[in-house]
C-alpha cells in the first residue's frame, strides 16, 4: 500500500513531464550562474537543509541543495520534518504505509529502519498525519529527481519534546544513521507578518524589513554552522524567530558528531518577487557532511541475530505444540550457533501481537549466567507459557506473534537515578525486598520521561509511585535489541 501525494498538482506540478520541465528550468538557470566555474559546495554532502513551501516559492532554493546528491547512491533518506496541523508531543511520527507515491513513482518506506528506531526512541505511525502534512511530502519529488529510484525513505514528523525524550531521539539518530544514509532537515525560516505573530520591524516598512529579517536568519544559521544546538535553541527562545523546523534542526544538531560541517547555499523570501514586505516567508538551503558513527555499538552480527531469533521461535513453537512440555536446550547441542551467540550474556525474549503491537509475554534473566543461546531458548518458552500476567500462548496464536530478543550487558550500579540515560539504559530498582526491571526500550515505546519511567518501575515493584525518590538502589545495563 502506497500513501499518495496530496500536494501534486497544487504545491508542485501534477505530472512527471511537468515536474521534470520545472527541474530543467532550474538547472539551466543555475548552470548559467555558474558559467564561470561551479560555486564552492561541501564535498560528498550527506545532510541537506531544504525549505518546504510550494515549488513556486521555494522549489528552486531547495533544488540548489538537492542537486548536490545526484548519483550519490544513498540507500536511505531520513527526513526530519515539523508538524504544522497536528499537536505532537514527545513522539516521532512515521507513516504506516509501505511506500509513498508522487507522479515520479513510488518510494519504498524503510519500515525495517523505522522498526529499529522504535526500539530506541518514541515512534508513532500515522498515515492520516502524513497525508495532511506538507513538510515531508514536498521533499519526495526533489529526492526522486536527485537520487532516482534506488532509495527508501524514512519520514519522521515531530512537534515538541521534553529533554529526556529529545535525548532518546538524539541517541537513536546518532546510532542508526550510517554512511549510506542521507539526512534531510525540512524547514522554512522566518515567517514575517502579523498573522505569524512575528513583526518586530513593523508591517509598513520597505526592503529594510527584509534585510533585518534576513539578518535574524543569518544569525540562526550561524549557530547551525557551528553545530551549536544549545545556542540555536536559546536564540529561538530569545528572538521568537518563527523558524518552523527549529525542533528537527535542534534534534539533528544534537546528534551531529564532531567534525561535521554545514554550509548555506541559497537564501530567498516570498517577497522577492511581489515586493510585499508586510507578510512573507524566508527560505534557506544548505548542505553538509557528517561522519556518522553508525551502529558501532553492536556486538552481535547479522548471522548471530538471525540464529537467535530462529532459535527463539523454534523453541517457543515446539513447547507450545507439545502442550507446555519442553526440554532445556544446551549450547553444546547447538553446533551450528555462531560464536557470538555462545558468549555468556543476559537475555530477555519479548512476544508482541503483530497486528496491534500489544505485549503477549516477556521474561528474561539479567545476569550473564549461561551462553546467550541457552538463555534465549529457555526464555522464549517462558515468555510464551509462564508469564504470570498472561494466559499461555495457544498454538493458533503462533503465527500472529512477533519475537524480539534483547541481549544484555552486565548490570552496573549507579550512584543516583539521575545517572540513568533513557533510550540507552535498562534499569533495575531495588528497595528493601522489592525489585523490578525495565528494558531500555520501555521508555521509548511509551514516550515517558525519566521521572515517569521510575514511577511506573516503582509500581511494577509493588511500591508507591514515588518510592524511587528515596532509599532505592539502581543498576543500569544496555541491550542489543532485534526482532523478526
Amino acid at each position: 500500500m502506497a500513501l499518495k501525494s496530496t500536494l501534486a498538482g497544487t504545491w508542485y506540478p501534477g505530472t512527471e513531464q511537468a515536474i521534470r520541465a520545472v527541474a530543467e528550468k532550474w538547472e539551466r538557470k543555475i548552470a548559467g550562474e555558474n558559467a564561470g566555474g561551479e560555486s564552492a559546495a561541501p564535498a560528498k554532502s550527506n545532510v541537506l537543509l531544504l525549505p518546504h513551501a510550494g515549488w513556486a516559492y521555494s522549489g528552486e532554493v531547495a533544488w540548489r541543495a538537492a542537486r548536490l546528491v545526484r548519483g550519490a547512491g544513498f540507500r536511505r533518506v531520513v527526513v526530519l520534518a515539523p508538524s504544522h496541523r497536528a499537536w505532537i508531543e514527545n513522539r516521532l511520527v512515521a507513516p504506516e504505509s509501505d511506500a509513498v507515491e508522487t507522479p515520479l513513482g513510488e518510494i519504498k518506506v524503510d519500515r525495517e529502519w523505522i522498526d529499529r528506531l522504535a526500539l530506541l526512541a518514541p515512534v508513532l505511525r500515522s498515515d492520516r498525519l502524513h497525508a495532511a502534512e506538507h513538510s515531508a511530502q514536498i521533499e519526495y519529488p526533489l529526492l526522486q529527481l536527485a537520487l532516482g529510484k534506488g532509495f527508501a525513505v524514512a519520514p519522521l514528523v515531530m512537534g515538541a519534546f521534553g529533554g529526556d525524550q529529545m535525548g532518546m531521539c538524539v541517541r537513536a539518530l546518532a546510532r542508526l544513521v550510517d554512511d549510506r544514509t542521507l539526512l534531510v532537515l525540512s524547514s522554512d525560516f522566518t515567517h514575517y507578518g502579523d498573522d505569524f505573530s512575528y513583526a518586530p520591524y513593523g508591517t509598513k516598512g520597505g526592503e529594510d524589513v527584509r534585510e533585518k529579517t534576513a539578518a535574524v536568519d543569518a544569525e540562526a544559521f550561524a549557530f547551525m554552522s557551528r553545530r551549536d544546538a544549545d545556542g540555536f535553541a536559546a536564540y529561538i527562545r530569545k528572538t521568537g524567530a518563527t523558524i518552523c523546523g527549529h525542533v528537527p534542526i535542534e534534534l539533528a544538531l544534537r546528534a551531529f558528531p564532531g567534525g561535521s560541517s554545514l554550509s548555506r547555499l541559497a537564501y530567498a523570501t516570498s517577497s522577492d518577487a511581489d515586493r510585499d514586505f508586510t507578510r512573507f516567508v524566508c527560505y534557506t538551503a544548505a548542505a553538509g557532511r557528517v561522519e556518522w558513527p553508525g551502529e558501532g555499538e553492536a556486538v552481535l552480527g547479522a548471522d548471530a541475530r538471525a540464529y537467535l531469533l530462529r532459535l527463539a521461535r523454534e523453541s517457543m513453537e515446539s513447547a507450545v505444540r507439545a502442550g507446555g512440555a519442553s526440554f532445556p536446550r544446551r549450547a553444546a547441542d547447538m553446533r551450528d550457533a555462531p560464536s557470538a551467540a555462545i558468549a555468556k550474556m543476559g537475555a530477555f525474549v519479548t512476544l508482541n501481537d503483530r497486528a496491534t503491537g500489544a505485549l503477549r509475554g516477556c521474561i528474561g534473566e539479567i545476569l550473564p549466567m549461561r551462553p546467550l543461546a541457552e538463555a534465549v531458548a529457555a526464555r522464549a518458552v517462558d515468555s510464551a507459557l509462564r508469564d504470570p500476567r498472561f494466559s499461555p500462548v495457544s498454538e493458533r496464536e503462533l503465527g500472529n506473534l512477533r519475537v524480539e530478543v534483547s541481549a544484555l550487558t552486565p548490570p552496573k550500579p549507579v550512584a543516583s537515578w539521575r545517572d540513568i540515560v533513557l533510550g540507552r539504559d535498562g534499569m533495575t530498582l531495588e528497595k528493601g525486598s522489592a525489585f523490578a526491571v525495565f528494558l531500555p526500550q520501555v521508555a521509548p515505546e511509551q514516550g515517558w520521561d525519566l521521572p515517569t519511567t521510575l514511577s511506573y518501575l516503582s509500581r511494577k515493584a509493588g511500591l508507591s509511585a514515588d518510592a524511587w525518590r528515596e532509599g532505592a538502589k539502581f543498576e543500569t545495563f544496555q541491550a542489543e535489541v532485534f526482532h523478526e
